[in-house]
């Protein structure tokens, strides 16, 4: 697909819409994260931006340590979309220490400082 913006601003302006949209290469037919203007695996410039399924799970995790006055601890996470993409990310509703490699997600938009963001919860959760 063919735009007037950069593929991060691409992605970021899907973000404000509450989508998460990756690049598809269509020579090679695969996923990339970052976006970029060319593919990673095969090098064409030939993209297209495909909605992601939200389905994954935590490839790896650590907590962040905080006092409770300042928010208290949260996680941080490496997630892998079932399109082969990993991305950085936290996994909200569960304890940072409940967050386990493996877990089933699924990723939405969400916020962090007002700014949107892919976010993850539990597979399953509400």
């Amino acid at each position: 697909m063919v735009n007037e913006l950069g593929p991060d601003a691409y992605f970021r302006q899907g973000l404000a819409n509450g989508e998460i949209n990756l690049p598809k290469c269509r020579d090679c037919d695969r996923f990339h994260f970052f976006p970029r203007v060319h593919c990673p695996h095969c090098g064409s410039i030939k993209l297209t931006w495909q909605p992601a399924s939200g389905k994954g799970e935590v490839h790896t995790t650590t907590t962040v340590r905080r006092r409770p006055e300042s928010g208290g601890d949260y996680n941080v996470c490496m997630i892998e979309l079932t399109e082969g993409v990993r991305m950085m990310s936290r996994v909200d509703g569960i304890l940072p220490v409940e967050v386990k490699i493996g877990l089933a997600i699924t990723a939405f938009v969400g916020e962090i400082n007002g700014t949107p963001a892919v976010l993850c919860k539990p597979a399953g959760a509400e």
